[in-house]
């Protein structure tokens, strides 16, 4: 059977493997001709592109994949025509190739809409590797960057400004809001206000008139009369189908573009297939990967003599853009008539969660989610299997409140032929079956067998509930197990690396892992390493190891510069103290803002300005807030019985004397607790890590609150304690915390994972069912007395303090392309004289 596929993209490729995966009798004569000079790479992922990825990286086979599987691939050959009743196709090099059956996967193309000046130099279109290869060349000179379109691709190439490191970066939508398709008028307003947090600044209902410049784009002229500087732009407003082939040759296509196509993804000629980005099918371009290669099996299947058809594809999709989760699913947009729907709006944290359910309030039809899409997994397939709601459908959005969650719970309702992987089409009973029949005891091993989660990536956590889910109902111990580098759960390696007392990263990988590590293990063992031995992160080489934040002892913020934030113990500060930090910020041009913690931040600061901005705050008595640490953030209070009338103890002191005691206590998460001298909680106590609030016998004592993402209220540990064993109670909860919560996990959610709950935890902190209680506090103390100001180790060692410039051979440089810019009236310092 000879085969010939034009298209070497991602779904071109995928019907290679298909036809290789089906059982087809006849021998099998592939040729595939693609117009690129590499084989097909993930384009899904280009953006990593500029986050050091190498074409080789994103590459889905080598050249040598399509050869030892009898593939005659040829690249940068376009086919030029097609004979229909010759069967045959004739490529730019001068092939002439018969087919029995021929594949048109030729994508799709960027939309370039007229605009005059859309040729000058700078002006660019985001499809491939060799675009993006212009695009950095050109960056190299560029200061401010724009691209046309606020869809997908467009915020993608947004993401891909940012990174080549443009200063300014605008975002033009000729629509009146940001991904138009996919969420609604809220949802989209949420995702631009996080967009411009991050320093992209958009500009919607704007049509471009001309882009204006010599040879090179220096600017863009709008409709309405206004005009943007920019010397960099990149074109995507969308994509067109790659039908030109089809139309020379005859075959039938859409008005408005595309090949069209029946359910078996035929041509109007029955030997010609079409698929992916080209393919017009009931009226529907589908512009995703995963339609695309359910239409590669389709077409594998048909050829291998069976029978499936294509009937149309769940759009709903999940998506990080420039570093914020958007997601729709279902029928996100249906009419109030047709649907109840409940919506969560948190301006505060940028977060929106829309869910529409049916009248009867029994059934999930679509949603979606900005912000936190953290539950698009489950939602999905509960809209899609017409799972059952709980009692309260607000429930899917808050979180369970009050109550014990088991990780992957939820997964054991799902029918077996649930499509959890709609790019590989593979169901719940698939991946179940990999586990339980194929000895398939990990992620990894469960991609290998199934290929399951290795499209977009979107299904893995869900994967992985299914593994766990399945292992515990087989009744075996399931370890959850950091990385391919350590076969070991965070628990067990953090037990190793203090039995063996180990001190850095290297001797913990060269003694308990194998490989060179990875950005999951890296940041982990290094947030061990500083809960166990509490010693300056930035020495012994484990600076390489922290995240990004921890690498500069300060929070990085849009346009390249760094924030500082001193700790204040219980929000206590004298008016010496704050006439300091005033001088500090208007020295070093810094934007101030009082947080949440009752501290002040401070915005704006240069690299190389850190040491020298530290210096000047720990010789007025400051040191490191911790703000940038998985650590203890703050402790709140409120004024207590020293002023308030209504106060029963002295919260102020108690907070600082606890803020005092665990600063810098590094976790698998950061920490946030509050002391209220009374029932009133000012301090908001009951939505910390753990909270203290004053009775008249003493203090009861909550834990596990979270004020985040899902607000969740402590619960009470302990009633009517005194201030001694207040602390007592609250070392043992704390190493207890950080000895057994996985990596990145919240308190709340370690407790919602905690099998017996409050109960169990209660046991263990109170009543000491383990014996730990003493070596618990003992370890805690020890951690106590090891604490050592980062910014002031940094300040007082010449080598650490060279890595706080942005020139080697000249440290005291600015970067030239951070500027100051006044943030909400506030002023230059030059402007306050």
């Amino acid at each position: 059977m000879k085969i010939v596929i034009i298209g070497n993209g991602m779904v071109g490729y995928k019907l290679c493997e298909k036809l290789l995966a089906k059982p087809i009798a006849a021998p099998l004569h592939i040729t595939v001709f693609g117009e690129e000079v590499r084989p097909a790479y993930d384009r899904v992922h280009l953006s990593a592109f500029f986050d050091g990825k190498t074409a080789d990286d994103l590459s889905l086979a080598p050249a040598s994949w399509y050869a030892d599987n009898g593939i005659a691939l040829h690249l940068s050959d376009p086919v030029l025509s097609i004979d229909r009743a010759a069967k045959t196709v004739s490529s730019h090099a001068g092939h002439t190739i018969p087919y029995d059956y021929l594949v048109l996967a030729t994508g799709s193309a960027a939309f370039v809409p007229p605009i005059p000046g859309v040729e000058k130099e700078g002006v660019f279109i985001y499809r491939t590797i060799e675009d993006l290869e212009l695009m950095q060349a050109h960056a190299r000179k560029a200061k401010k960057g724009a691209v046309i379109g606020g869809g997908l691709l467009g915020l993608e190439a947004a993401k891909a400004l940012l990174d080549l490191g443009l200063g300014t970066t605008h975002v033009v939508e000729f629509a009146p809001r940001l991904m138009p398709r996919q969420i609604d008028e809220a949802g989209s307003r949420m995702l631009q206000g996080k967009l411009e947090e991050l320093g992209i600044q958009i500009h919607t209902s704007k049509n471009t008139a001309a882009i204006v410049g010599e040879d090179t784009i220096t600017g863009m002229d709008f409709t309405d009369g206004s005009h943007l500087e920019v010397d960099m732009l990149v074109i995507s407003a969308g994509i067109k189908p790659r039908d030109e082939l089809a139309r020379h040759c005859g075959l039938e296509v859409g008005p408005r573009g595309g090949i069209v196509v029946n359910n078996s993804l035929q041509t109007s000629d029955p030997s010609i297939f079409a698929i992916g980005e080209c393919a017009l099918h009931e009226g529907m371009i589908y512009g995703l990967v995963a339609p695309g290669y359910e239409m590669a099996d389709v077409v594998a299947t048909h050829l291998s003599g069976a029978a499936k058809s294509f009937t149309g594809f769940d759009m709903s999709t999940k998506l990080k853009l420039i570093g914020v989760d958007v997601a729709s699913f279902g029928d996100p947009f249906i009419g109030p008539n047709e649907a109840r729907t409940i919506v969560l709006e948190d301006t505060s944290k940028g977060i929106y969660k829309r869910i529409n359910i049916s009248n009867d309030g029994k059934k999930l039809l679509g949603g979606i989610l900005v912000g936190d899409a953290e539950a698009y997994n489950m939602l999905l397939q509960t809209a899609k299997n017409g799972l059952a709601l709980p009692p309260n459908p607000e429930d899917l959005i808050l979180g369970a409140r009050g109550g014990s969650e088991e990780a992957g719970a939820g997964v054991a309702a799902l029918p077996e032929d649930a499509l959890i992987c709609s790019c590989e089409g593979i169901t719940k009973g698939q991946i179940c079956s990999s586990v339980t029949d194929g000895g398939c005891e990990s992620v990894d091993a469960i991609k290998k067998c199934t290929k399951a989660g290795t499209g977009c990536g979107g299904c893995v956590p869900m994967i992985k509930d299914l593994m766990v889910h399945t292992m515990k109902s087989q009744g075996k111990y399931v370890r959850n197990v950091i990385c391919e580098h350590f076969e070991f759960s965070r628990q067990e390696l953090l037990n190793l690396v203090k039995v063996k007392n180990l001190t850095t990263y290297n001797e913990v990988l060269d003694t308990l892992g194998k490989g060179d590590g990875c950005e999951i293990c890296k940041p982990l063992v290094a947030s061990i390493l500083a809960s166990l031995w509490n010693e300056v992160i930035l020495k012994k080489g484990n600076d390489t190891a922290q995240d990004s934040n921890d690498r500069f002892l300060a929070n990085i913020q849009k346009g390249g510069t760094y924030s500082v934030v001193p700790r204040i113990p219980g929000g206590e500060i004298t008016p010496e103290k704050l006439i300091v930090i005033g001088q500090v910020a208007q020295k070093y041009n810094l934007y101030t803002k009082i947080t949440g913690g009752q501290r002040i931040d401070m915005f704006g600061a240069h690299l190389n300005d850190l040491p020298a901005i530290w210096e000047e705050l720990i010789a007025a008595g400051f040191e490191s807030g911790h703000a940038y640490g998985k650590s203890l953030r703050t402790v709140k209070s409120c004024v207590g019985s020293t002023w308030c009338r209504f106060g029963l103890h002295d919260s102020v002191s108690f907070a600082i004397r606890i803020e005092e005691r665990y600063r810098g206590l590094r976790a698998p998460h950061k920490l946030k607790s509050a002391v209220s001298g009374c029932i009133r909680e000012c301090a908001e106590a009951q939505s910390k890590d753990f909270g203290i609030i004053a009775t008249e016998k003493g203090w009861n004592l909550y834990v596990c609150g979270n004020g985040g993402s899902k607000p969740q209220h402590a619960l009470l540990l302990a009633a009517d304690i005194d201030s001694e064993t207040c602390i007592r109670y609250i070392d043992r909860f704390l190493m207890l915390y950080i000895k057994t919560a996985d990596p990145l996990t919240r308190t709340a959610t370690w407790l919602n994972k905690l099998e017996g709950g409050i109960d169990y935890l209660r046991n263990v902190v109170v009543n000491d069912s383990l014996g730990l209680a003493e070596q618990f506090e003992q370890e805690m103390q020890e951690l106590v007395d090891a604490y050592e100001c980062e910014w002031k180790a940094v300040v007082e060692s010449p080598e650490l303090r060279k890595r706080f410039s942005h020139f080697v051979n000249a440290p005291e440089e600015k970067d030239p392309t951070v500027q100051f810019e006044s943030m909400r009236d506030q002023k230059k310092a030059a402007d306050w004289k």
